[in-house]
């Protein structure tokens, strides 16, 4: 078969929309199931209930634009899959320890959803919540709380370990390394939930650990160094296990105010990362400890102490190389004067593309989208997401590009639709993520520059993946372009040998086909 495909196609690769579409940009929402706040929803034990319901929020995000999800798949120091180190969730089945009947793996299932649909799936996990309201949650005999009650504190009603106990650190990067051993997830992802967020007139209870390992610093920098420790560790851990999987962090806004610190931003936040969270997420990014950063900007334009094009400016210049996601608070629309603007969101997504330091958005959360609140979805689906992105690559984990895939076959189905059947290369070495395919309606016959092509779909690699693609009911002159990706997100060259002269051969009014 020839190696250049050539279609009478696409005219909407004519129109433009409203806003420049990136080819690369990272679009994501998180699913919380804390509390059942996402998924499932509450009092949903039943299996099959529940994967249909996740398929529902996989398939509405796949509708809006996005190209990953951010699952929680460790709320409070237990699971959402089979751990030999922590019980199964309340908040899966109803009551701790207790698996899902019938029975099935949620985290393979889930997984292997998004993949089938060119999503990523980010494993977020609570680093030190261990039970969420003390007395209330429901606590297996076997939950580490009742086998080491000595690692553990209590703290404006919630158990969490402490930070400074040794074991605990190694508890838990214990805990994600067994994720990673046993599960393909392309990124670990840890919320702000460190040390806790401070109560007012409450101290947090860890003098004795102080005392017994301070080593004669003072107590902030003790704490700073607990949170750095366990880090450094989750990063090593990571990348032992597969040096592909990314590690990020989604911090609360602000790092610190710079009335604390010259570096810090022009804010007046009542509680920051650095101060009273102890999370220096600026050395961790300095240090390469970690490959993103998605810090929650859940604040409008010209707040009085935390203004939104205040952080994003100043997030923008402190990436140190790092991918920058921002943190959009979907879940505040329409909750109050200011929120009930409908170009709010749309316009803070126009405003982080403006820096290239700034990678993409991620969306808390996804039930904010399910009645599309302000016409948010249609919003992103028919201006903002409009065309599909990829996942931006991250070179410092691996800068070599696959080969590109092979062309099996290309076959007319009917008068509406082809199907593309795309092969890795025989020669290929790498594993590979995904097959993109990309259409160009550039009428130039020696166009090589596939780049400004438009992404049409994605398909999870396989030996053999198969493209089913609709052809629009008004055409013109277009080129198809094949590129595989690999797990750190380099793309190859597309599959592409430019022979000439080619002929075509009209198949009715809608179909155009190269012989």
């Amino acid at each position: 078969m020839k190696r250049t495909l050539f279609l009478f196609a696409c005219a909407f690769l004519a129109g433009t929309t409203l806003q420049a579409q990136p080819q690369y940009e990272f679009r994501a929402a998180w699913i919380a199931t804390v509390d059942n706040i996402d998924w499932p929803s509450k009092g949903n034990y039943n299996t099959e209930s529940q994967k249909a319901e996740y398929i529902r929020l996989l398939d509405m995000h796949k509708r809006n634009g996005l190209n990953a999800v951010i699952v929680q798949i460790r709320p409070a120091t237990d699971a959402f899959y089979p751990s030999p180190y922590e019980p199964w969730s309340e908040w899966l089945t109803g009551k701790q320890g207790v698996p899902p009947s019938p029975y099935y793996d949620p985290l393979q299932f889930m997984i292997g959803e998004a993949h089938k649909r060119g999503m990523e799936f980010h494993a977020w996990c609570n680093p030190y919540r261990a039970e969420f309201s003390i007395g209330k949650s429901s606590i297996a005999s076997n939950h580490i709380t009742k086998l080491h009650p000595e690692w553990f504190l209590s703290y404006g009603g919630t158990r969490y370990f402490d930070p400074g106990n040794k074991e605990a650190q190694k508890f838990v990067v214990r805990v994600i390394r067994d994720i990673l051993h046993r599960y393909p997830v392309d990124a670990i992802h840890f919320d702000d939930y460190f040390y806790p967020y401070r109560i007012a007139g409450k101290e947090f209870p860890d003098q004795a650990s102080y005392q017994k390992y301070g080593n004669g610093m003072s107590k902030d920098d003790w704490r700073r160094s607990n949170v750095d420790s366990v880090i450094v560790q989750l990063g090593r851990a990571i990348k032992e296990e597969n040096r592909y999987c990314r590690f990020g962090i989604s911090p609360f806004a602000v790092w610190r105010n710079n009335n604390k610190d010259p570096e810090g931003s022009a804010t007046r936040s009542g509680q920051t990362n650095y101060d009273d969270l102890y999370a220096d997420i600026l050395l961790w990014l300095k240090k390469g400890w970690i490959d993103y950063v998605a810090p929650q900007l859940y604040f409008e334009f010209g707040h009085r102490l935390v203004a939104y094009e205040t952080l994003l400016h100043w997030w923008s210049k402190h990436t140190y190389g790092r991918h920058c996601y921002i943190g959009l608070a979907a879940y505040r629309a329409n909750s109050n004067t200011v929120w009930r603007d409908k170009t709010l969101i749309p316009r803070q997504v126009h405003a982080l593309r403006q820096y290239p330091e700034i990678q993409g958005a991620i969306y808390f959360s996804s039930k904010s989208f399910v009645n599309n609140p302000l016409g948010l979805n249609d919003s992103l689906q028919n201006n903002y997401y409009k065309s599909p992105a990829l996942i931006p690559p991250m070179p410092w984990i691996d800068s070599l590009r696959p080969l590109s895939p092979e062309v099996r076959s290309f076959t007319v189905v009917d008068s509406s639709t082809f199907s593309i059947q795309v092969a890795r290369s025989p020669l290929e070495k790498k594993n590979l993520k995904a097959y993109k395919i990309y259409l160009s309606a550039d009428t130039n016959p020696s166009f090589i520059n596939y780049y400004r092509a438009s992404l049409l779909q994605s398909q999870a690699a396989a030996d053999t993946c198969t493209f089913r693609i609709s052809f629009p009911a008004d055409k013109q002159f277009a080129r198809i372009y094949v590129t595989a990706l690999d797990e750190a997100g380099n793309e190859s060259l597309p599959y592409a040998d430019w022979p000439i002269p080619l002929n075509f051969e009209k198949l009715g009014n809608q179909a155009w086909i190269v012989r």
